[in-house]
């Protein structure tokens, strides 16, 4: 198989808001196409794009491809969830944002998540035990909901990938796809 196409035929949701760090939704989304995989940004609401944050102001937009009354975990090999301060706050707040998650936890399923990505995977009940890093204003967050925190640029355990800021894309990309690959 061609390394460069090593995830054709499968399909990644990624979970996003208005707020998500721009560098965080678009470089790991074009490095899994790059991949060979298939990449769907699903959004609550009917939005039919999402705006991104670049460090310390509004950035660029991406299209939305599905809602996510719309989207079934059952449809998706694997979930991404970027970062920013604003996109996982406004997601943990929301039910049905919660629940998909979970839903990929609970069927142990691939989830990669990087920045302030994990409080999302907190409110779904996903990190009690598990070894995790994050931007580092989240570290206490994810202790006090159980998990063991390190200071790394990727740290996977199990089926879950998970990165502290946008400097470590390229080795949580590459980390992401390697497990979707296995």
């Amino acid at each position: 198989m061609n390394a460069s196409k090593s995830l054709a035929g499968k399909k990644i949701a990624l979970l996003a808001t208005d707020g998500f760090e721009y560098a965080e939704l678009t470089e790991p989304k074009k490095m899994l196409e790059e991949a060979g995989a298939a990449v769907e940004v699903i959004a609550p609401g009917d939005a039919k794009e999402i705006k991104g944050w670049k460090i310390s102001d509004w950035s660029g937009t991406v299209k939305v491809d599905r809602s996510l009354a719309q989207a079934r975990p059952d449809d998706y090999e694997a979930l991404l969830l970027p970062g920013g301060v604003i996109n996982p706050d406004k997601l943990r707040m929301k039910e049905d944002a919660v629940s998909f998650v979970r839903a990929f936890g609970d069927a142990n399923k691939p989830i990669a998540a990087i920045c302030h990505g994990p409080w999302t995977l907190i409110n779904a009940g996903q990190v009690k035990g598990r070894t995790m890093t994050s931007w580092p204003s989240v570290k206490q967050d994810l202790e006090n909901a159980g998990a063991h925190w390190e200071d790394r640029e990727v740290v996977r355990d199990g089926n879950l990938i998970t990165s502290r800021k946008p400097d470590d894309i390229p080795a949580f990309g590459k980390a992401f796809i390697a497990l979707l690959a296995a």
